[in-house]
């Protein structure tokens, strides 16, 4: 497969059970306890130059901003370009934070399989025992397993406003929306197929997913994941924002290119409609530290980690007839003989791709700033050529 199939297919979209109950219950106080990588040398200066001229490119597609994390040869890299804030010039550092969009999805994934390492939800039971008068009965069938592998068939929103130019992005900005009423959204028409059968990614699934937290633990999904795996990990850059329309210390402003041609600040933007599965804020070094407890084992057990890296088995394929591509959490891609997992998160005015192969031997976070309101993948299709040739 090419890196420019990958790009539209793949990358574009979107212990032991003890072991997890430790993990729950660590504070920052032992953050320094999780897995660190030793110093490691630079990339080779091929490598490096590649993957500069990379994230340099911002024409494209048109974007602000760019940031690149990389573990690769057996050396680290970081660099960026553009700026944070177009307006002062300032360059992005590392710890920025800015929306990571369907990166949220891997959290929440992370702590469903955890309640479940810890017997406290079946991955086979319908979503209805748990979640009982939530979805119209036809739809009960659905399991908390179709629920995180995308394989539910709940069908298409109905009744959302239309977001087809720049402007009324801005002039919805401020809208709120319940769970419970997005999840009405979908609940108008029969399902799309049979769970289980299919495989189509949708952010739902993952509202359905983050009440079903609520619900397990008694509290907000938000601080279910704050102390499952962001104060363990010491992610303090990372945060579920609930109502709060804001980004709050440096951070980097994301924009959108109006019919006009002038540039509509898109930062400050209530998240309320991608709750449960979009509305994450992190910066590159939170998201490259979550990427290696993730994938080394420290955040789930070994039955665990399995769901993380497989796909649903065959004949589940994807709407279009191509493999499913999605586990619990994770998307699969194979570039120029290279498999990586990982996750991509979209919201407007920003952009993150965060992706690695099974050992961490090769892996990166990308953040960058596109401000087309619909712009094609070009960026990370240069990133992994540069990764991977």
């Amino acid at each position: 497969m090419t890196s420019r199939s990958l790009s539209r297919r793949s990358l574009v979209r979107g212990s032991a059970a003890g072991a997890v109950l430790a993990v729950a219950g660590r504070t920052d106080a032992h953050a320094a306890d999780h897995p660190t990588e030793p110093p490691a040398p630079g990339l080779p200066a091929a490598t490096a130059r590649a993957l500069r001229a990379a994230v340099s490119d911002l024409a494209h597609p048109p974007a602000t901003c760019a940031q690149l994390r990389v573990t690769a040869h057996g050396g680290h890299w970081y660099d960026e370009a553009g700026a944070a804030d177009p307006a002062s010039g300032r360059a992005a550092r590392p710890d920025d934070a800015f929306r990571a969009g369907s990166v949220t999805k891997a959290f929440v994934a992370t702590v469903v399989l955890q309640l479940w390492a810890e017997r406290r939800v079946r991955l086979d039971a319908p979503v209805g025992r748990y979640l009982p008068g939530l979805l119209p009965h036809p739809f009960t069938r659905i399991t908390v397993r179709h629920l995180l592998t995308h394989t539910s068939g709940l069908p298409d929103h109905r009744g959302l406003p239309d977001l087809s130019t720049p402007e009324a992005v801005l002039r919805h900005r401020w809208d709120r929306w319940t769970p419970e009423e997005w999840v009405r959204t979908v609940t108008h028409d029969p399902l799309k197929f049979r769970p289980g059968t299919r495989q189509e990614y949708r952010g739902i699934n993952y509202v359905l997913l983050a009440l079903l937290v609520e619900e397990l633990t008694g509290r907000p999904y938000g601080e279910a994941i704050t102390s499952r795996i962001l104060r363990p990990l010491g992610l303090r850059r990372t945060l579920l924002p609930d109502d709060d329309p804001h980004l709050h210390g440096s951070h980097i402003r994301g924009f959108l290119r109006m019919t006009d041609g002038s540039l509509g600040d898109v930062t400050v933007y209530r998240q309320s409609s991608a709750w449960g599965e979009g509305e994450l804020v992190s910066s590159v070094d939170d998201l490259y530290r979550f990427q290696q407890a993730l994938f080394s084992g420290w955040l789930l057990p070994p039955s665990a980690m399995e769901l993380l890296f497989t796909t649903p088995p065959q004949p589940v394929r994807m709407l279009d007839g191509s493999p499913a591509r999605y586990s619990a959490g994770l998307q699969k891609a194979t570039v120029n003989g290279v498999t990586f997992w990982g996750k991509t998160g979209e919201t407007y005015g920003y952009r993150t791709r965060m992706f690695a192969t099974r050992d961490l031997g090769l892996r990166f976070v990308l953040a960058y700033h596109p401000t087309p309101l619909r712009s094609s993948e070009q960026m990370i299709p240069r990133v992994v050529d540069a990764l991977t040739t």
